[in-house]
């Protein structure tokens, strides 16, 4: 007999990770936690994002974890997602979950506001939001130095999927938010959410 849950039982010799199948090719694969986990410690109150109260609810909210994120830019990509500034958004509904995405700039500073968002997240603090995935918004033009490429890795594993959008110059001058001209990289973001709120 196997059993996948108990490690001291045989099993078969290759079983997939719940996290890493990926049951349809339009639904992006999970890389990190999907819920909360017990004994994640919670980080500091000062650290922490607010509870937002939102009159209404919305299919998808972008939550920037520090000011200047990005999360308007992108709500401004597909109408019905909405923006909930730099805090959890809840709606007057008991019932109802709020699916969120966390958006940070690519610096450390934005990168650490993001890390403890996931931490707050996963220690249960916030069980009326269920988080999606975090977007790691570029904070300049060009490649990431290695030592931000590997913090963007490591926050990144503290939630269920990690996607990155580059710099995009018209968005610094103001420039339309429309998805037919954003990148191809904001794109396909658009696309594996859409596929993950099926």
């Amino acid at each position: 007999m196997t059993d996948p849950m108990n490690p001291w039982v045989s099993r078969p010799a290759f079983t997939p990770a719940p996290e890493t199948q990926n049951p349809s090719p339009d639904v992006p694969t999970l890389s990190g936690p999907i819920a909360p986990q017990h004994g994640i410690p919670v980080p500091d109150r000062v650290d922490q994002l607010p509870t937002l109260q939102h009159p209404m609810s919305s299919e998808l909210w972008w939550v920037g974890t520090h000011g200047g994120a990005g999360e308007t830019s992108l709500a401004g990509l597909v109408p019905g997602w909405a923006a909930a500034s730099h805090g959890w958004p809840q709606v007057p509904s008991s019932t109802l979950r709020s699916r969120v995405v966390l958006v940070c700039r690519s610096n450390v500073s934005g990168l650490r506001s993001a890390q403890a968002a996931a931490q707050q997240w996963a220690a249960g603090m916030v069980p009326f939001a269920d988080v999606l995935g975090l977007v790691v918004v570029a904070d300049a033009p060009g490649r990431l130095p290695k030592p931000l490429r590997e913090l963007v890795q490591l926050v990144g594993g503290g939630v269920p999927r990690l996607w990155t959008v580059p710099w995009i110059e018209s968005w610094r001058l103001g420039g339309s938010f429309s998805l037919p001209d954003a990148p191809r990289d904001v794109r396909q973001l658009v696309d594996d959410l859409r596929a993950n709120l099926r």
